[in-house]
């Protein structure tokens, strides 16, 4: 099997030494160049079209943002993970020019790898089968963030972990979709400690973004039909339940 090829691009040298020294221990996993210049590293994603891209947000030249958006436009198919230091804004400016992951530093190398697999090395059905065999269920939340990684909703917003609460809700008490006002997001605001507008509001968001990658062929191939169409997007409780019923449906055909 051919192995998968990475960019690095990281303006802090001792942290590139890292990700590239532990990356290239990977079997599968081929770090085809490192370097700390965004204009030298749009023509090195240009020349070599890796399946991810490592990009840090402060780079010399272009800086991260720059390079993630001229590479998500050249290359939608490669993957992106970004890193930077903590803040919603450059957070959301990041996610917003196509990065499928943030990683917030300070971050340990495995960590980063981790991010690099679940991408990279999308567990297939055998595998989880495997997993099942050797007595290592697949868990719902890990069922749940498959297909999250799949129609690209980014772990670090706060809508990620409302949604997946919801979700898990929505699959254990299937009526509870029918009360999303008055039951589910006060029940996900209480766990978290906030408001049920912000939950709201932050699932939504989250939503969005993963409309607004443009993955429809991806969100169709997950639910197994052409549910939505071009810009068309669900509403909170249509995705909740359309996600809920798939792993509910899922886990009777078991």
């Amino acid at each position: 099997m051919r192995s998968k090829t990475i960019v690095l691009l990281e303006s802090n040298e001792t942290l590139l030494n890292e990700l590239k020294s532990t990356f290239s221990k990977d079997e599968e996993i081929e770090v085809v160049y490192a370097g700390d210049d965004g204009e030298t590293g749009i023509q090195e994603l240009r020349r070599l079209k890796p399946d991810l891209a490592v990009i840090g947000m402060f780079l010399k030249g272009t800086d991260g943002c720059g390079v993630i958006q001229t590479l998500r436009k050249e290359s939608p198919d490669t993957k992106i993970i970004a890193t930077g230091v903590a803040g919603d804004a450059l957070m959301e400016r990041a996610v917003r020019s196509g990065a499928d992951y943030y990683l917030v530093k300070p971050f340990s190398v495995q960590s980063a790898l981790e991010r690099v697999e679940e991408l990279i090395k999308p567990v297939s059905g055998t595998e989880r089968d495997m997993r099942e065999i050797k007595g290592r269920a697949v868990t719902l939340e890990e069922k749940i963030s498959d297909i999250f990684i799949a129609i690209g909703i980014p772990p670090h917003i706060k809508g990620y972990r409302y949604l997946r609460t919801g979700i898990k809700m929505a699959v254990e008490k299937p009526y509870i979709i029918n009360n999303v006002t008055k039951e589910l997001y006060p029940n996900i605001a209480k766990q978290y400690d906030t408001t049920s507008s912000k939950v709201e509001r932050a699932i939504r968001h989250a939503i969005e973004v993963a409309w607004n990658r443009e993955r429809i062929e991806a969100i169709n191939a997950v639910f197994g039909t052409r549910v939505y169409l071009g810009t068309e997007k669900p509403t909170n409780s249509e995705f909740i339940a359309l996600v809920a019923d798939k792993l509910i449906l899922e886990s009777m055909t078991k």
